[in-house]
């Protein structure tokens, strides 16, 4: 009888540090994570890849747990691989969106224009960070810039 309320007890003070363990995490990973991936995704400033210009935007200022859509947009005058493997790896990628089909990647290294149009990257970045997203041979001609992730 004795050693069963010995075990009981045990168990109880187990099972009440687990309930605070867990409580003090949740909070922990509360207070850090800014966003919140319930809400609608920000968009950020549209990324335009122009021949003659480069990247309309070199640095985006973002933050860890918000969800975000990134649209990058090629003139189609050249073709382009857009790497932002830093980024992508150090990011919850929810979907890409190419002419309205999705995609529900798990992972994502680059994206690849041969014609003019329109790709929606929506992701969540996971860990601060600075990131540089490039295309391919031409980020000597203006076609590179960094997502600083706090």
């Amino acid at each position: 009888m004795h050693i069963q309320a010995t075990r009981e007890a045990t168990m109880n003070r187990l099972a009440g540090i687990l309930t605070a363990l867990t409580i003090l995490a949740a909070q922990g990973l509360e207070a850090r994570a800014a966003g919140d991936i319930a809400k609608r995704a920000e968009r950020l400033k549209t990324l335009e890849l122009d021949a003659a210009a480069g990247f309309s935007v070199k640095t985006y200022e973002l933050e860890t747990g918000k969800y975000y859509r990134w649209r990058i947009k090629s003139d189609g005058r050249e073709e382009y691989k857009v790497l932002a493997p830093g980024l992508f790896r150090n990011s919850w990628i929810s979907q890409v969106v190419i002419e309205q089909k999705e995609v529900k990647p798990m992972g994502l290294h680059a994206v690849e224009f041969d014609d003019e149009g329109e790709i929606d990257i929506w992701f969540v970045p996971i860990r601060p960070g600075v990131y540089p997203f490039f295309v391919e041979g031409l980020a000597t001609q203006g076609f590179r810039g960094e997502m600083r992730i706090r």
